[in-house]
């Protein structure tokens, strides 16, 4: 070969990889359901079989102080959610989530509006016209808050194809005879398979309803856990210490008081059969994207919409300000990622979405008010916030700092409690310190720091409300 030849094969290379570099990453969005943050083998718990989300851990990067901010009403999965796909915060949502409108483009709308396929299967926990701008097609589509036991659970999903005109009428949904997770995982795979545009890359969202109860998981599943050997949750009680203004809720009355050791390590065993058997459908997602040679190109994020008690402080639901509850996995595994890093930063749910519109080139809504995580995962910021605010319903609010002190403050019945926690030495919140002299000037420094955060993040209650 003579030189001229050389170099018009160098610059033909050169041109090509730079047409490679340039070409946009395809997106998998997986978000799991009732999915507390310290329910994933590879970050420590080594009674739950995870190997899939542990692949993503090992190739990918974990936030293992993620966040979701709170709601106000009992299905935090709705705001939550909703805050995700928005990247908004609690205190601006509309109706709590369950509706947004076109003055807040979703994630997917946005994507959509800048040249991607947007394709979703599983939960929808808001209304159908915004799921309809999000979305150009999709499949085995479930609308609602959690497949209702008296009408077959999840071996019963009440689902829909995708109707082009947004009406999803009563008369078009149809009964699944299988467990729930496994359609949201085939029309995941078969949209893969399918997939085949070299000029628009894809946003595929699979918003599975697992672990969410009814607590059912496929007996091929069950079969790997022992109830009997299963610890009980590091903070266990058989009673809450006091009323957090919200213990008659359904999730609450699951199990009777006072909850039985027995009974909670069933519980415990059955949450970890359904993760362990979402993990499956992760894992033929990652396969179905390497069989077509997109993984590649593609930057998965996994992440839970809220945690869950599961007996922690006497409690089994997720309306309530502990770790179990506002901390969620959040791992993003893709070209670019570190492979193995963790970051210790404070971050929120609502930060995926500036995320992935960083990653993907995409210009950024003015609605978007998250932080991007992408100078953390790069490395170039060790840290975006100094603390974190959580809300419930009316009565219920907390702040974090980053240096792991934790206050959660209940006015209850026109009673106001106090709760102080050292995250350091304290991580799953069993001792409170509120009432030690010690700490008199930290609980005084948390009360400033939470109405800080509170005017900051537009709260419609104020010092006099909480105190």
């Amino acid at each position: 070969m003579n030189k001229k030849a050389s170099l018009y094969f160098i610059l033909l290379l050169s041109s090509l990889y730079g047409v490679a570099q340039q070409k946009r990453l395809n997106i998998v969005f997986i978000l799991s359901d009732d999915q507390a943050y310290n329910t994933i083998h590879a970050l420590g718990n080594k009674q739950i079989l995870t190997p899939n989300l542990d692949y993503l851990v090992h190739h990918g990067t974990t936030f293992t102080r993620a966040h979701i901010m709170g709601g106000r009403q009992g299905a935090i999965c709705a705001p939550s959610r909703a805050m995700t796909l928005t990247g908004t915060y609690a205190n601006h949502l509309t109706s709590d989530g369950y509706n947004i409108p076109e003055s807040t483009p979703t994630l997917p709308e946005i994507l959509r509006q800048h040249g991607y396929i947007t394709f979703e299967t599983g939960k929808w926990h808001s209304d159908k016209k915004s799921f309809n701008r999000s979305f150009c097609s999709g499949e085995n589509i479930f609308f609602g808050g959690m497949h209702a036991p008296d009408a077959g659970g999840h071996f019963a999903p009440r689902l829909y194809h995708y109707d082009s005109s947004g009406a999803y009428p009563d008369n078009k949904a149809w009964t699944g005879s299988q467990f729930s997770s496994i359609y949201y995982c085939d029309a995941a795979v078969n949209f893969i398979r399918e997939y085949n545009n070299e000029t628009q890359p894809f946003f595929l969202y699979v918003p599975f309803t697992s672990p969410h109860d009814p607590r059912t998981p496929p007996a091929e599943f069950m079969a790997m856990y022992n109830a009997d050997t299963i610890a009980l949750p590091p903070a266990y009680l058989p009673n809450p210490k006091f009323d957090n203004g919200e213990l008659n809720i359904r999730d609450e009355l699951l199990l009777p008081y006072p909850r039985e050791k027995k009974a909670i390590k069933e519980e415990v065993a059955k949450y970890y059969a359904m993760i362990t058997e979402m993990d499956s459908r992760v894992g033929k997602i990652i396969t179905a994207l390497k069989e077509k040679d997109l993984f590649d190109n593609t930057l998965i994020v996994f992440a839970g919409d809220n945690g869950l008690s599961v007996g922690n402080h006497g409690l089994l639901g997720k309306q309530n300000l502990y770790d179990n509850s506002v901390r969620v996995p959040l791992i993003f595994c893709g070209p670019s990622v570190p492979a193995g890093k963790r970051s210790e930063a404070l971050v929120y749910l609502p930060d995926i979405t500036p995320t992935v519109l960083a990653y993907t080139g995409t210009p950024k809504e003015a609605s978007v008010v998250s932080e991007n995580l992408e100078p953390l995962i790069s490395g170039r910021k060790n840290e975006l916030r100094k603390a974190v605010y959580y809300l419930y319903r009316d009565f219920q609010r907390g702040v974090r700092t980053e240096d792991n002190w934790k206050l959660i403050v209940y006015r209850v019945k026109g009673k106001t409690r106090i709760e102080l926690f050292d995250l350091n030495k304290d991580p799953y919140e069993r001792n409170d310190l509120s009432d030690n002299q010690k700490y008199n000037n930290k609980v005084k420094e948390l009360k400033k720091l939470l109405l800080l955060q509170m005017k900051a993040y537009d709260d419609n209650l104020g010092e006099n409300d909480l105190f």
